[in-house]
């Protein structure tokens, strides 16, 4: 599929980035171009290191921001596919400094599409975020207002051969940010900090969120929100997975936190697929035919009043698949 394309990636040198190249790189050996780009020419350099242009001619390493429109329609001259997963994501700053996350998650997004369309593109998959779902903070907020610009974009996209869709998903394991990480660090502490202890968060690994965004460019006909099922953990099983030893702290649950999170809403249901392994949320005005999408991607649609929420996921992970999880993905050397 990517061999003999160039493929874009929007802040590249993030944790989701350097996993997609790394698999990209492996699966499509004959991949023409793989672009980094990225604001941090710290961060380029040293990803560079890792992925060298003399030892992988694909890798291309462009500084630039999504807020800059011009700068990301050159990047995207000659490009074929792009994945657009640069964001402002963190939750606290992003309630302080609010403009400088719409900058970034909603005006960054509608450059990105006008520069795909403008370039001849013919595949955009945006990552978003369970936190998009029935927000509460502003983070959420503005994912889901990228979410409805990519959607819509099908819509205006003209006689181009272009789709935009998206790929949505819980918290990463091992991802900067993550609460894994915080954890290992703090237990050196003695002391593990509980927002609250009924909370509960979704959990994917590096690898299958990239196996979703391949998913979507393979699948995708222009408009989906594309949902893993993926299991859930406790709070206070992850605190004892990493810290069976430490004091647990109940410090109290964060200004725009959630104590569940959720992927579909019971309102998503009108319009929600089951296609196996993922869910996936059509458009409400799509340019192709419902019935013939679940004929020809055997779907089935899921129940009126349908929701997809961490609280009350069927699927769980205990301490022990949490730490064997952890080795694969996190810490090869963690040790309880």
């Amino acid at each position: 599929m990517l061999n003999g394309k160039s493929v874009l990636i929007t802040g590249g040198t993030g944790s989701f980035g350097k996993k997609f190249v790394e698999v990209v790189l492996k699966k499509y050996p004959q991949v023409k171009k793989l672009i980094v780009y990225s604001r941090d020419e710290l961060k380029q350099f040293e990803m560079s290191q890792t992925f060298p242009e003399s030892k992988y001619p694909a890798m291309r390493y462009f500084i630039g921001d999504v807020r800059d429109a011009e700068r990301m329609k050159r990047a995207c001259e000659g490009v074929d596919f792009i994945v657009h997963a640069a964001a402002l994501k963190q939750v606290p700053a992003a309630e302080y400094n609010p403009m400088e996350c719409i900058k970034t998650n909603i005006i960054g997004a509608e450059n990105v599409i006008n520069a795909a369309m403008d370039c001849g593109v013919s595949d955009v998959v945006a990552l978003s975020t369970d936190k998009a779902a029935a927000p509460i903070n502003l983070y959420g907020a503005t994912k889901l207002c990228s979410d409805k610009l990519f959607v819509a974009a099908n819509n205006f996209k003209g006689p181009r051969k272009l789709k935009f869709s998206v790929v949505r998903y819980g918290n990463v394991m091992g991802s900067r940010g993550s609460v894994i990480p915080f954890f290992m660090e703090k237990r050196k502490d003695g002391m593990l900090p509980i927002t609250d202890e009924n909370m509960t968060r979704f959990n994917i690994s590096l690898e299958e969120g990239v196996e979703l965004v391949l998913f979507a460019y393979e699948n995708a006909l222009g408009g989906e929100i594309f949902v893993p099922k993926i299991p859930s953990y406790s709070i206070m099983e992850l605190a004892e997975a990493i810290g069976p030893e430490c004091k647990k702290e109940v410090i109290g649950i964060r200004p725009g936190e959630k104590v569940h999170e959720e992927m579909i809403t019971e309102s998503d249901s009108f319009y929600t697929a089951d296609v196996g392994r993922y869910y996936v949320i059509l458009p409400q005005s799509p340019s192709w035919s419902y019935d013939d999408y679940f004929v020809k991607k055997k779907a089935e649609r899921v129940p009126v009043g349908f929701k997809y929420n961490s609280g009350t996921n069927k699927e769980w992970l205990t301490k022990e698949q949490l730490r064997e999880l952890i080795n694969v993905h996190v810490d090869p050397n963690f040790k309880v």
